[in-house]
């Protein structure tokens, strides 16, 4: 009786953490849940969640607990020294019992570990430990619970994974992978109320690739498709990771750069400039890019017309011969408007 009085807390326990995890948004939310039922159905036991990085290259340690026993989980685990993760099966590390250990075990802890799969993709690593005198009886008794543990995670992970991709493909173009027009709108109407707020100027980009039809109708879309992507790495390489860059429509790309002002602007797109010309070379085409920049309060107001001066100036590079960079008229003195001072309360 004791027995399934047993079994049956831990089914709920079980049944509680899975709830739990269906409210989970993310790698922290899941790895305390993981961590509370860990504690309750095996507080003598040690253990750790890993998570693999968005190269999937390594896991990354997220969480540990228990380290009463002289566990101490490493930082990063590699995919090539774990043996679990190789077969896609549970392993027991037990050094004493003479069991062949993954490299990454060391110390004479040992531990059980169990890969986290759903959907025939691997997704992080369950490690559950044991003191050592009493490791070979007290894992193998651990080993339906751990799989138990490590099968809720892995939907749990599963499903967060697939949130983070919806949530990516509504802010990222899939071409580029550079933002979207809809996510460039919102950030622009913030950052340049934030420029205003700070007394900052901001600086708007406008790129269109030049001759890019007849280079689509000459070597086929797929080699405009390549020449975007990489006049896109271009612009990720040079520009400042603050800076907003984005997919405006076709071949057009439109960045946003805090704290930056026209003349520096102008400098930075110069340099752009010649690094997307210097592409023709690796794709056997000749590619160039004209630009046209605005900025906040140099040459526009504010977000409803940075856009419409910075297209303008990139038409006049356009007309005036391409493969340039072209800057909006700097305001007068007679279009500034005064700013409204804010009167202290008494």
């Amino acid at each position: 009786m004791a027995e399934a009085s047993a079994a049956r807390a831990q089914v709920e326990e079980l049944f509680a953490m899975a709830d739990m995890l269906q409210a989970a948004d993310d790698h922290e939310d899941a790895g305390a849940v993981l961590m509370a039922s860990a504690e309750r159905l095996l507080p003598d036991l040690g253990g750790a969640l890993y998570i693999f990085n968005n190269s999937r290259d390594r896991l990354d340690l997220a969480r540990s607990w228990g380290r009463k026993d002289g566990f101490v989980a490493p930082a990063t685990l590699f995919p090539g020294t774990c043996w679990a993760l190789k077969r896609g099966k549970p392993h027991v590390n037990d050094r004493r019992g003479g069991s062949l250990c993954c490299q990454h075990a060391t110390g004479e802890v040992s531990t059980i570990e169990v890969p986290m799969m759903a959907r025939g993709q691997v997704f992080g690593l369950l490690v559950i430990a044991a003191a050592p005198g009493e490791a070979r009886d007290r894992l193998r008794g651990t080993r339906r619970i751990a799989r138990a543990l490590a099968d809720s995670m892995s939907l749990a992970l599963s499903n967060i994974a697939l949130r983070e991709k919806l949530r990516t493909q509504s802010l990222r173009d899939p071409l580029t992978g550079l933002y979207n027009r809809r996510y460039m709108e919102d950030a622009l109407k913030r950052y340049v109320n934030l420029a205003q707020r700070t007394g900052t100027p901001i600086s708007v980009l406008m790129i269109d690739l030049d001759n890019f039809k007849r280079l689509n109708d000459e070597h086929g879309h797929a080699k405009g498709d390549a020449v975007l992507r990489d006049v896109a790495g271009q612009l990720v390489d040079t520009l400042r990771p603050s800076d907003v860059i984005a997919r405006y429509g076709g071949e057009e790309l439109l960045v946003i750069m805090p704290k930056c002002s026209l003349e520096n602007a102008a400098t930075k797109a110069e340099l752009l400039r010649k690094r997307v010309e210097a592409l023709s070379a690796a794709h056997g085409t000749e590619i160039s890019a004209s630009f046209g920049i605005a900025t906040v309060p140099e040459t526009a107001t504010g977000a409803g017309d940075v856009i419409t001066m910075a297209d303008s100036a990139l038409y006049g590079a356009k007309q005036a011969g391409k493969n340039r960079v072209v800057t909006a008229p700097r305001r007068t003195r007679g279009e500034d408007k005064a700013a409204p001072r804010l009167a202290a309360a008494n």
